[in-house]
């Protein structure tokens, strides 16, 4: 069959529209054969049968079903593997809510198809985020040569989105974590903490292999030979008797301060001596931009030495201070007790993703502002923090926007960084966040959100040009967003519906987002 001929046969074959582009992306990504003949590509349909029979199609089909056959599973990017969708500077810092870096070209770069149909955006013009959070969007802009300007409440989120933008000598930027690795490992070389450390780790190898062999502990939970949570809870009491023995032989303080605040509620004594010891050190770096990179790089370092378990990281429930049964692993698994293995593994892994995206930025100017997007004067706070870009959009304007507004009720920005606030002081306005989870998703919370995105659109749309193009991406549940593009004086003028996938470990039910297009 033609591709055409394998869009309407697919169409009647399952149901429901799958257009020639929905084809030509089985074959793009190698989901199907093709033979091209004479400058013709025809396609078997027997390939295209497996296909929509295999777990990939049958999932496609699903999905479609429960949420609708509008969707446009190429934006799903599900080709991609890990490693490219969260490329170079994108993993600099964990950031719950943020967009995939492909989902902003797909809509920047200057490629058209069957679902995008124009250019909207070129080399030289100026974007602009209103809801930065970790600054994908500036990242993106300055790959395709494109200037970017963020704002965002949260101070924290500034920085982290400025140190993924910013430009360093690599140089400097290396002697500063080398001196700080250095001085940390003569820091701890003579305590208990790394002497008890290393004998628990023996003895949980030597208890793993003995107990949770891998792979057969996880095939044999899975053929049912084993109950996994009776099992797991037996040999996690059992190897605490050893952790006991171990703790009293190296006299190791387990008990945390719960004074209050989130550091000494989720970081045993020992390590915030650790952490407090680096933070300290940051003191004698001159380079403010280079002391920022490792303040992010601390920050996501304590991020994953809270005393919890692995599968409680991205939602703390109890602090944890023992060995425990570890569902993600399949084994005992131990809290942090030192900061120093990941300090190492961070700050390298920094310089190295650093050092890529240097390769590939371009020479443009991106900038993440701290502020109310309802109220902030752009140009104002520009000629402050950069003045070329405050000139450049006197002159030009800003070409549109590329943004992922917060959802209602899901997420307290703040709150998700407290660690980060807690340790360097950053000043919370988390009164400002705008749909927090916090307020929940009722009525009142809707007609907040209602009028604060609104608000935030009417501000910045004086910053636009004249034939601005508008992209917000949203999970519009309460279908929210026709109303908001009212009150900013603008229309939805197109609707791109994705299926979002590799969303968490725990949640892979069906779930789309919409990219809104709107315009003046």
């Amino acid at each position: 069959m033609t591709i055409k001929q394998a869009s309407k046969w697919a169409s009647e074959y399952l149901g429901r529209n799958v257009t020639t582009s929905n084809i030509s992306y089985l074959i793009q990504y190698g989901r199907i054969n093709r033979v091209t003949e004479n400058g013709n590509t025809w396609i078997n349909k027997e390939d295209l049968i497996k296909y929509y029979e295999s777990y990939h199609g049958k999932k496609e089909t699903e999905w479609v079903r429960k949420l609708g056959d509008d969707l446009n599973w190429s934006l799903s990017f599900d080709h991609l593997k890990e490693s490219e969708r969260t490329k170079h500077v994108h993993r600099l810092h964990p950031y719950k809510g943020k967009f995939i870096p492909q989902l902003v070209e797909y809509f920047l770069d200057n490629h058209v198809n069957d679902f995008k149909k124009d250019v909207y955006f070129k080399k030289g013009d100026t974007i602009l985020d209103p809801f930065c959070g970790s600054g994908t969007a500036l990242v993106q802009a300055n790959e395709l040569g494109m200037h970017g300007i963020g704002i965002d409440v949260s101070s924290f989120n500034a920085l982290i989105s400025n140190v993924k933008t910013n430009k360093y000598n690599p140089v400097d930027l290396s002697s500063e974590v080398r001196r700080v690795t250095s001085t940390l490992r003569e820091f701890v070389s003579n305590s208990n903490t790394v002497k008890f450390e290393s004998s628990l780790k023996e003895a949980l190898v030597n208890y793993n292999t003995r107990y949770f062999p891998s792979p057969e502990f996880k095939l044999r939970v899975r053929a049912g030979d084993i109950d996994e949570e009776e099992y797991g809870t037996e040999k996690e009491n059992d190897f605490k008797l050893i952790y006991d023995a171990l703790v009293a032989q190296y006299n190791i303080d387990l008990s945390l301060e719960d004074n209050g605040t989130f550091l000494n509620k989720w970081y045993m004594k020992h390590v915030r001596r650790e952490i407090d010891f680096v933070k300290s050190l940051f003191e004698q770096i001159s380079d403010q931009d280079i002391r920022n990179v490792l303040i992010v790089v601390l920050s996501r370092t304590i991020r994953s030495c809270r005393a919890t378990t692995h599968f409680d990281l991205a939602t703390l429930k109890d602090p944890v201070t023992s060995t425990y049964y570890c569902h993600k692993h399949g084994k005992i698994c131990k809290p942090l007790f030192s900061i120093v293995s990941w300090w190492v593994r961070y700050s390298k892994d920094t310089i190295e993703r650093l050092a890529q995206f240097d390769k590939l930025r371009t020479d443009t100017h991106q900038v993440c502002l701290t502020g109310d997007s309802r109220t902030i004067n752009i140009v104002k706070e520009l000629e402050e923090n950069d003045q070329f870009l405050a000139r450049l959009i006197k002159d030009q304007r800003i070409k549109g926007i590329f943004s992922s507004p917060p959802y209602v009720g899901l997420i307290d920005y703040h709150d998700q960084h407290a660690y980060a606030y807690d340790l360097f002081h950053f000043e919370r306005k988390d009164q400002l966040e705008i749909g927090p989870l916090s307020s929940g998703q009722g009525a009142d919370a809707r007609e907040s959100y209602i009028r604060a995105i609104s608000e935030v659109l009417n501000n910045c749309r004086k910053y636009l040009a004249n034939d601005y193009d508008v992209f917000l991406v949203a999970n519009d549940k309460y279908d929210l967003y026709p109303l908001i593009a009212e009150k900013a004086n603008m229309q939805v003028v197109n609707r791109h519906k994705r299926p979002v996938l590799n969303r968490t470990e725990r949640d892979k039910g069906a779930y789309s987002e919409t990219i809104f297009h709107l315009k003046g």
